[in-house]
Parts: C-alpha cells; sequence; structure tokens
C-alpha cells in the first residue's frame, strides 16, 4: 500500500512537471514556427530540447527526489532518453502532419500525451532515476 502510494505521489508530481516541460516545449515551438517561420520539424526539436532541460532538474530534484551524487550518471541516462523521446516525438509528429493533414499543433499534443505517459514517465522512473 505504501509503495503504491509513492507511485501515486511521484506520478502526480511528474504531471505537474510535465505540464510545466510542456509548457516551455509548446511556447518555443508556437515561437518558432508560428512567429519566426522556422519548419515545424526544426521547432519540435529545438523546442523539446529546452523543454527536457526543465524537466530533468525539476524531476531530478522534486519528483524522484534523486539529489545524490550521481548527476552526471543521471544526466547520461536521462540524455538517451530524452534523445529517444525527442526521436519519437519529431517522427510522430511528422507522420500524423503528412500523413493525415492535421494542424501541426493538433499533432504535437497527440504526439506529447502519447509519448509522455507511455514512454518518458516509465523510463525515467525505473532507468533514470531509480
Amino acid at each position: 500500500m505504501i509503495e503504491k502510494l509513492k507511485i501515486l505521489t511521484s506520478l502526480f508530481r511528474y504531471n505537474i512537471i510535465a505540464i510545466a516541460a510542456t509548457a516551455t516545449d509548446f511556447l518555443i515551438f508556437i515561437f518558432l514556427a508560428k512567429e519566426m517561420g522556422v519548419w515545424y520539424v526544426a521547432s519540435t526539436f529545438i523546442s523539446a530540447v529546452t523543454g527536457g532541460i526543465v524537466a530533468f532538474v525539476l524531476n531530478r530534484n522534486w519528483v524522484f527526489m534523486s539529489r545524490d551524487g550521481r548527476l552526471t550518471k543521471q544526466a547520461a541516462k536521462y540524455s538517451i532518453v530524452w534523445g529517444s523521446s525527442i526521436l519519437l516525438n519529431t517522427l510522430g509528429l511528422y507522420l500524423i502532419v503528412e500523413n493525415t493533414h492535421l494542424v501541426e499543433i493538433v499533432s504535437k499534443i497527440i504526439v506529447s500525451i502519447v509519448v509522455g505517459l507511455g514512454f518518458n514517465f516509465l523510463m525515467n522512473k525505473y532507468f533514470v532515476f531509480n
């Protein structure tokens, strides 16, 4: 019971941080793609990198409370997960936009939810910050 409560607490906190990191990601994406005219695929890559940095710092210090001396090891593992996540997000966005012709922002929302829940949380909890 206590272990389930810890997991639920981590998931709740993770989702709060995910909202903050996603807001960072989306604001930068919108600014680059819509205001600056940067290609949407390049914009999503740049915005994901920025959101990823925000997520690492906040997840490490608040969600998983992993403040021990393993920063370099965690950063390396996080980079692997984060890089995979960026690839999944970028590829997913491209495939949806090109095959369904949905608006980029709607496609980005769909892909972000699927990758965030289906990949990121589990990899961070059990691989990066374990």
